[in-house]
Order: C-alpha cells, then structure tokens, then sequence
C-alpha cells in the first residue's frame, strides 16, 4: 500500500492545469475517508495515478530539451568536416523528433483517458459537501426546535404553555422532516459514491499502465534503432576506451590545456 501523504509535497508543486484535480482529489480523499470512516485505498490510488501521470507527462519537457540539442549539434562546424559525425547526428535529430512526437502524443492520450476523468470526477465534490453543509445546518434547526419542544413539555400544563407546545411540535415537524430526507440521503448517495471509485478509475489506470507499456516500448526502439546507426562495429568496449582516450590525449597536448 502506498504512503498516502508521501507523493503531497510534490502534487503542491504542480502547476499545470492537467495536475490540479489530482492534487484536488488527493486532499479530499483524506477528508471523505475521515467522514466516512472509510480505508486507505483511495487516496492511495490518487497518489499513485499521479506519480505514474507525472513521469510520463513531464517526459515531453525533455524530448524537446533534446531535440534542442540536437538541432544545436547539427549546427555545428565539425559536421561541416566530419560527414561520419554529421551522419551521426542525423540520425540522433531524427530519434529525439520521433520520441518528441511520440510524446506528445501519448500526453494527448492520458488527458482523454485520464486526466479528463478526473478532472470529471472532482466536479461531485463540491455538490457533496454543498450537501453535507444543508444536512448540517437542517440538523442545527433540528435540534433547535427539538430543545424548544422539550421545553414546554418540561412546564406546568397550563393553557398557554399547551398551546406553545402545540405551535412548537407544529413548527417542529417540518424540519424533522427535512432533516431525516436529508441524512437518508447522504447515507444512501455517499456510500455509493465511495464504494464506485474503483469501477470509476479502473478504465483510467488501465490506460495508464498501457501508455507507460507504449511509451517505454518505443523508447527501446527507437534507441536501439540509433544505437545500430552511429555505433561503429567492430569495436570493442576496450578499443573505444584507448581511442577514447587517444582523443583526451590530443586535448591534453593543445596549449590551451592548462598542466593537471
């Protein structure tokens, strides 16, 4: 089980539009599981659909980065000298565009199928603590008018009183009532409401796992595919250390090098 207050410093540091309903959703899970005395399976659910949304959607940042530079190596004089160089880095702009695209794409698909529904399902927040708030106060009237009733019955039967008492379990019958259709309905709505979260967010979680699946997958891909173009074969892992080393040797020699 997830620590449900582990991933909270980071969900407060998110600014995105996209990232505002988990944390929404995060800080009201801890106050519904507290009024409905219920597990640690939610909020611990929200926790972790977004650390999971959060690695896949802040990827896209640093695909740019690196197409970047990329775009920035190929500017450079030495590919105008170097044609293995430039064909090296041909092929490493092509791979960074791929994933950039790749991941913009998958971000697309996460806020359909999953940022959306959340973003759907935080709206019932707010009509149910609106309903709590009435069940509240219809409660206050209640027991106000309850104490009123309780009052008379506590004084001498004199004509009066009689007819206080009457005017007041009148007055008093209204509210009852509205209080009791109240709180029936909280009891009935709001147990449901929790016990559906699963069957809610099952559809969403399953397509986050299936992005991170997609998303890693053509990673592998499209890394291997460049380490096949600009890997120089034949060498081994000891070869390129010497001719590694071969090249911060000339360095070292220039006069520019300052003595270690």
């Amino acid at each position: 089980m997830f620590e449900t207050t582990k991933y909270l410093p980071s969900l407060q540091m998110m600014t995105a539009d996209g990232f505002k309903p988990i944390h929404f959703l995060f800080v009201k899970s801890q106050t519904w599981k507290k009024k409905m005395d219920c597990s640690d399976s939610f909020s611990a659910l929200l926790s972790f659909l977004a650390v999971m949304i959060t690695g896949l959607v802040c990827f896209p940042a640093m695909s740019k980065a690196a197409v970047k530079i990329s775009g920035d190596l190929l500017s450079n004089p030495l590919c105008e000298q170097d044609q293995a160089f430039l064909e090296s880095m041909n092929a490493l702009d092509t791979a960074m565009k791929r994933m950039d695209a790749f991941n913009q794409e998958k971000v697309n698909q996460i806020q359909k199928t999953v940022i959306d529904p959340l973003k759907k399902y935080s709206n019932v927040f707010p009509s149910l603590n609106m309903a709590v708030k009435r069940r509240e106060q219809a409660l206050q009237d209640y027991k106000r008018l309850q104490s009123k009733v309780e009052k008379y019955e506590e004084k001498e039967k004199t004509g009066p009183i009689m007819v206080k008492l009457h005017q007041a379990r009148e007055e008093l019958k209204p509210v009852r009532e509205d209080f009791e259709a109240k709180n029936k309905q909280l009891l009935d709505e709001m147990p449901k409401f929790y016990n559906s979260r699963i069957d809610y967010f099952q559809p969403s979680f399953e397509a986050l796992i299936r992005a991170q699946v997609a998303y890693f997958t053509e990673m592998h891909n499209i890394f291997t595919e460049l380490t096949d173009q600009i890997d120089q074969g034949g060498l081994t892992d000891e070869q390129r250390k010497q001719e590694n080393e071969a090249k911060l040797n000339e360095l070292r020699a220039l006069s520019i090098v300052a003595d270690d």
